[in-house]
């Protein structure tokens, strides 16, 4: 594995664990900038670390480049403790941000939590950006989720991708949960990061890495595995969601994952998708199993821990 890229001047990295996305704190000489704050039981680690870059300077704007709950909840942390914070965020979920529809949002399907936070305008693809005083391009991201930006600085050919690409892959692409094909958003996607020759990626999730093309050669790899046999994603997807909730936890009864489970409007869909011919309770208990097997998970009698 290569060595981390050295970030540009005044781009600083917090890279975190996966239940809150990366931050990335940009500084510029007149205004400061931070892109996604992470998880909301995070949200004083999250601020306590941008407190920690930033030092006495305020924070001036917030950009997300999506709103899936470990970009995005601690809006409304960071928005209370800088007043005059400026909440960019893309386009195609601003209704339902200003008339706070936790289900349109994907917060009450997926079992997550997200405090409500407001907005001050958008970013809109095809056009730039002033972040701390540099200008970023704004480009659609379509895939992992449908309304999705990724941001790119010409002059340092940075790019900020999201969940778009990682270097080991990309994240699940929630529209194929609901049915609707977005194999194809993903690989539209990826060529337009190809499309962009950036020499530096910061990832939603992991570090920074600059070997663009060959984590461009593993994520089409996995999408093609995919596409061919969605079944694998679906149970990817699950498990995705079910060791999410381990992190948010760290530990508790096998009954409360079960529970929270057929809560959970995107567990009963995936069931229901997959064909899975066990009740959704006995399901869990085996996706359970399968994050122990991989080393995600230990059990401790009735209790399941993460690792």
């Amino acid at each position: 594995m290569s060595e981390a890229p050295a970030l540009p001047a005044g781009v600083h990295l917090l890279e975190r664990g996966w239940l809150s996305s990366n931050n990335i704190v940009l500084i510029g000489p007149d205004s400061t900038a931070l892109v996604d704050s992470g998880y909301c039981t995070h949200t004083a680690q999250t601020l306590a670390l941008v407190q920690g870059v930033l030092g006495e300077r305020p924070l001036d704007q917030l950009a997300n480049t999506h709103l899936h709950s470990d970009h995005c909840g601690g809006n409304a942390g960071l928005q209370d403790r800088y007043p005059l914070l400026q909440t960019l965020i893309p386009p195609g979920h601003a209704a339902q941000v200003q008339d706070w529809d936790a289900t349109a949002l994907s917060y009450a399907p997926t079992g997550q939590s997200c405090p409500r936070f407001s907005i001050d305008a958008l970013l809109l693809p095809g056009q730039e950006v002033n972040l701390a005083g540099e200008l970023w391009q704004v480009h659609a991201a379509a895939g992992h989720d449908p309304h999705s930006v990724i941001l790119f600085h010409a002059p340092s050919r940075t790019l900020i991708s999201a969940d778009a690409l990682w270097e080991n892959g990309f994240g699940v692409v929630f529209p194929v949960l609901d049915g609707i094909e977005a194999f194809d958003d993903v690989a539209m996607t990826l060529d337009l990061i190809e499309s962009l020759g950036a020499r530096c990626v910061i990832p939603g999730h992991g570090r920074a890495f600059s070997d663009v093309d060959q984590a461009l050669r593993y994520a089409r790899r996995r999408l093609e595995g995919f596409a061919a046999n969605p079944t694998k994603h679906g149970m990817y997807a699950a498990k995705v969601l079910l060791k999410f909730r381990l992190l948010e936890l760290q530990q508790c009864e096998l009954g409360e994952l079960i529970q929270w489970a057929l809560a959970s409007a995107y567990f009963r869909k995936l069931h229901q998708l997959l064909g899975i011919d066990v009740s959704l309770s006995v399901w869990v208990d085996q996706l359970t199993n399968d994050l122990v097997t991989s080393k995600a998970a230990v059990r401790q009698g009735t209790r399941v821990v993460n690792l």
